[in-house]
Order: C-alpha cells, then structure tokens, then sequence
C-alpha cells in the first residue's frame, strides 16, 4: 500500500488496470428494446454499443476476423468484447453489424469515425 506524502494517511491503489476483463467470456450482454430498429439506412445515427460486430476485412491483417459485442466507442476506437478485449480502430476496418433481427449489415470504418454523439449532427450523402 502506498502513502500520500502530506495526510501520512494510507491510500489503496487505483481500480484495474485492465477494464472490460470482468466482462469477456460472458454469453450475456444488454440489449435494450431499440435493438430492434438497426437498419442499413440509419444504422450511422444509430447507438453501436451492444450490437455483436466481426471485422472483416482491415488494412492491419491482424484485426481481420475479429468478433464480439460492442461494449465501448470512442471518436476512433471500437471497444469489442469477445473471447478478449480488442481496441480497434474505425478508419482501417470494414465492420460487420448483426442486428437483432439476423439481418448483417457492412460499413467502412471511415463512416463511422467521429464521436457518437456529433454523429447524429452530421449530414451524410447517400450511399
């Protein structure tokens, strides 16, 4: 245990150091009732977290059939929840949505780079 040096009290170290570790291998994961609603149109707009996702193709070999839950976005980073825990970067990956319906849909990473909430902010053209 380490001290602080002005109080003299006892202070316990941080939390892990590894996050999402509690959470890999679980065959559960929250999917709340607007799951339903994914579609290849809106799924840009759409809440990522909780949707199983596989990449399947990436410019890094290394990243390429990657599978699991979404459980983590950030601006350019997917956090995916498999077996173990994968960061993987949006801008080199062409990502593999399944929505709850069985349908699965492709996107590029690139169309998803940006922080989740200014995505909805957005103007896209069609594609």
């Amino acid at each position: 245990m380490r001290r602080n040096g002005k109080e003299r009290k006892d202070r316990t170290s941080g939390g892990s150091q590894r996050p999402y570790q509690e959470i890999v291998g679980r065959t559960w994961i929250f999917r709340g009732s607007h799951r339903g609603r994914v579609t290849k149109r809106n799924i840009i707009w759409h809440e990522l977290i909780g949707l199983k996702v596989r990449v399947v193709n990436s410019m890094h070999p290394g990243f390429v059939g990657i599978e699991g839950y979404v459980v983590d976005e950030t601006r350019n980073m997917l956090v995916i929840v498999g077996d173990k825990v994968w960061k993987v970067p949006k801008d080199v990956c062409i990502f593999e949505f399944e929505t709850e319906d069985g349908a699965k849909i492709k996107i590029p990473g690139e169309r998803l780079v940006g922080r989740p909430e200014m995505r909805l902010k957005k103007r896209w053209r069609k594609w």
